[in-house]
């Protein structure tokens, strides 16, 4: 019992903390939502399949641009303030995992691949582990 209590929930994956590395020295050059919308970084898969097969670059920035899974790097300050729309609060918050629609948001390219900027209400869920999701391209 004692095991049960003292175990951890499921980490985020290493490469979650690798893009926030990435990408906190970068933040600065980064769009900064306005309003109610978000900007997410989508998944970016391995460079090696569980097989052991190297991907290529070109296979893994397809894979990116059609990903409809990303982290939330930051938040417009009129998101989810609508009590209205939202009475049970915000749907997501910075660092989460969240599914959108694959052609949701405006993509903006950036050094070694894109953001999207989301509407607020283009979030379809949060998930606690993108690799967990089937990534097609």
């Amino acid at each position: 019992m004692t095991e049960q209590s003292s175990t951890s929930p499921k980490e985020n994956p290493k490469h979650k903390h690798a893009l926030a590395e990435k990408y906190k020295e970068e933040s600065e050059k980064l769009p900064k939502p306005t309003g109610w919308r978000i900007l997410v970084l989508p998944f970016r898969m391995d460079e090696k399949t569980k097989g052991g097969i190297l991907l290529g670059g070109e296979t893994i920035d397809r894979q990116q641009v059609a990903s409809q899974c990303g982290s939330v790097l930051a938040m417009g300050d009129a998101c989810y303030r609508d009590k209205e729309r939202y009475p049970n609060g915000p749907w997501c918050a910075v660092g989460d995992w969240v599914v959108f629609a694959r052609y949701a948001g405006s993509r903006i390219e950036i050094e070694g691949g894109e953001v999207r900027l989301l509407n607020e209400d283009e979030i379809l869920a949060t998930v606690q582990d993108p690799t967990d999701i089937l990534h097609k391209y």
